[in-house]
């Protein structure tokens, strides 16, 4: 079971020290707990709205899944007991575009905006797929000829696919267990943790041009969560907006987002497209249903639908790439990544968006499921906690479809 927190940040400051969520913490528990739901209060956060259109309410089926045993490990676990024990924030489940399931835990409401982590990624993704359809991006095109200002750094060469399937040559080291690693620097140049006393760069664009690399452009896949975020700053100059404006026009609203969602920002308004988003469940799983239905939602076509087919298919040498860089288990051959999207099994389909301390979003294609959850994990990462999600999700699955 999870244990009950002392209340965080509650009745009128100052706050006690033990209860005070400060930059220094508030990615760690059980500070986070808090700190998911309330990012812009502690860090600059530019608004994606989600316009002035009626709201277009999720239908409900009811039905109970809190029973449902799967097997992982050896064990068996219900539903109830996976949700408990994986410290979730919020749990919905679609089935045909129907809500199946929807709930909310430590507070959470369904208006409460959470951190959504990497899962931003494939939001950005999305948003390059939509440009792309409408010939002002380029996947192909190199990254040096959209922004010029990157020629002369270490992103010379590398193409726009590149930065979606992460496989740049980029060096950077995203040991988040390392306090030392790249991760934790861009961290501080993104606001997200307080001064350490050494340099850093004065923005996000000055420390995209510090950045060298230790392996060819389009080589072996391996997970840079830095490449997405001079992804969204070449998807700026094509387009001519900032990012925020150009989710909140071309994807949010199109989308029928329920609420606002928002993305973090550095000291000079550039965003941190890699995992800065917050939104709620209900429209991280609108964001699901829109891939499961091939980019159309509300009777229009958001995404192109050949966008989010090359997503599945991925590249011809894409399940080589995936297998000859970063380790992942669990992955049928043919697994890929694609468009900042793990894709799991492209043959059925079944793919995710996933963030660390358990945030994700996943479309199972041959149930028509879609299951949204949002957490606050103790740790950055758990192999062992990531593999109950995905073994809660096929069972879901199973038992939907």
């Amino acid at each position: 079971m999870t244990a009950e927190l002392r209340p965080l940040m509650t009745g009128a400051p100052p706050f006690p020290a033990d209860a005070s969520v400060t930059l220094a913490n508030w990615q760690d528990p059980p500070f986070n707990r808090w700190a998911f739901q309330h990012v812009r209060e502690l860090i600059p956060s530019a608004r994606i709205a989600r316009g002035t259109g009626p709201v277009r309410r999720l239908p409900g089926a009811d039905r109970q899944l809190g029973s449902l045993a799967f097997t992982f490990d050896g064990g068996e676990l219900t539903i109830t007991e996976f949700l408990d024990g994986t410290w979730t924030d919020g749990f919905l489940v679609l089935h045909r575009g129907r809500v199946v399931t929807e709930q909310y835990f430590n507070g959470m409401r369904p208006e409460t905006p959470h951190l959504l982590m990497s899962v931003s990624k494939s939001v950005t993704a999305a948003l390059a797929g939509i440009l792309a359809g409408r010939g002002v991006l380029d996947p192909a095109a190199q990254v040096s000829m959209v922004v010029p200002e990157l020629s002369g750094t270490s992103f010379a060469g590398a193409t726009v696919q590149d930065l979606l399937d992460m496989r740049a040559g980029t060096r950077f080291n995203e040991d988040y267990a390392d306090p030392h690693a790249d991760v934790r620097s861009y961290e501080r140049v993104y606001l997200w943790r307080p001064p350490a006393g050494d340099p850093v760069a004065a923005d996000a664009i000055e420390y995209f041009a510090a950045l060298g690399n230790d392996g060819p452009h389009g080589g072996p896949f391996r997970y840079r969560s830095i490449l997405t975020d001079v992804l969204a700053w070449v998807i700026e100059r094509a387009a001519g907006e900032r990012l925020h404006e150009l989710i909140s026009r071309e994807l949010w609203q199109p989308m029928g987002a329920e609420f606002d969602a928002e993305i973090t920002v550095d000291g000079r308004g550039n965003p941190m497209a890699d995992g800065g988003v917050s939104a709620t469940l209900r429209d991280l799983a609108r964001f699901g249903q829109l891939f499961l239905r091939r980019g159309r939602a509300a009777g229009r076509q958001v995404v192109p639908a050949w966008w989010v087919d090359d997503t599945v298919r991925g590249a011809p040498d894409g399940p080589r790439a995936f297998a000859e860089g970063d380790e992942r288990s669990g992955y049928p051959p043919g697994g890929h990544y694609r468009n900042c999207w793990w894709v799991r099994d492209p043959a059925l389909p079944f793919l995710h968006g996933s963030g660390i301390n358990g945030q994700g979003v996943f479309v199972h294609g041959p149930s028509e499921t879609v299951v949204a959850k949002l957490s606050t994990w103790p740790a950055a990462w758990s192999e062992d906690l990531h593999g109950q999600t995905v073994a809660a999700v096929l069972a879901i699955a199973a038992a939907l479809g």
